[in-house]
């Protein structure tokens, strides 16, 4: 076991170990950038012993399979594209920023900013995520299996967020075009936020995105959906309050 206690370290030639205990951070991630995805590279690389540490698998391009075994500290899997990175744990702020691809999947508790900016691919996090998770967000698909803090999809201007428990207040703030669904309460709305209709292809979307996620017994038709009023996409001194 790696010091999270949740990855069995087999040895064989398609699995690297990685151990942050007596490899510098530098050293790891310089590795995972020389990976080229070529036949006898490894497929699937272990980080143990992560504890906490900042920037761990950032700036990946290359479809390979990167297990944290343990907490991960600021913007873990930053930048993402093409890789596939689970964390074994929890996270600090910033996991999957701008992130272009692949998936990024949070076992534990996400801290603040989980998702921000990112532009493509799935970020899953399987508790809770705290304030502003899906910041700007561009493309990503968010699926929060727990609640998320305040603010939450603040500004969002495309792609999709599922929260499974309760959002906080201020959700979808000033929000463009980016779909959010919500199983729970929604504390409050933020600027331009409203509740809309869940009609049959959004119950899909949602089935979708929870298979996806891998998530099970959950139903769809518990969802409710918000999105933007579209009150303030141009400037209207009659709207001036809300800016």
């Amino acid at each position: 076991m790696g010091a999270g206690g949740g990855v069995t370290l087999v040895s064989d030639p398609t699995t690297e170990v990685v151990d942050l205990a007596a490899t510098s951070l530098r050293e790891l991630n310089s590795r995972l950038h020389a990976l080229t995805g070529a036949d006898g590279e490894p497929q699937r690389i272990v980080v143990a012993n992560p504890r906490g540490r900042h920037n761990i698998a950032v700036g990946l391009d290359v479809p390979v399979e990167v297990v944290v075994d343990g907490h991960a500290g600021y913007y873990c899997a930053g930048m993402n594209k093409l890789a596939d990175v689970r964390i074994v744990g929890n996270c600090g702020p910033g996991v999957a920023e701008n992130m272009m691809s692949g998936s990024v999947v949070v076992e534990g508790n996400a801290s603040q900013s989980a998702g921000a900016t990112g532009r493509g691919g799935l970020l899953v996090i399987r508790s809770n995520a705290a304030g502003r998770c899906g910041i700007s967000l561009k493309g990503t698909d968010v699926v929060v299996q727990g609640s998320i803090g305040p603010m939450g999809a603040f500004l969002a201007q495309t792609g999709r967020m599922v929260v499974c428990g309760d959002a906080g207040d201020g959700l979808g703030d000033s929000i463009y075009e980016a779909r959010l669904y919500v199983r729970g309460s929604v504390a409050g709305l933020g600027a331009d936020c409203v509740e809309k209709e869940m009609g049959e292809q959004h119950l899909a979307e949602v089935r979708e995105l929870l298979e996806r996620a891998g998530v099970s017994g959950v139903d769809a038709a518990d969802f409710r959906r918000y999105g933007s009023a579209r009150r303030l996409y141009n400037f209207d001194i009659d709207h001036a309050g809300e800016y």
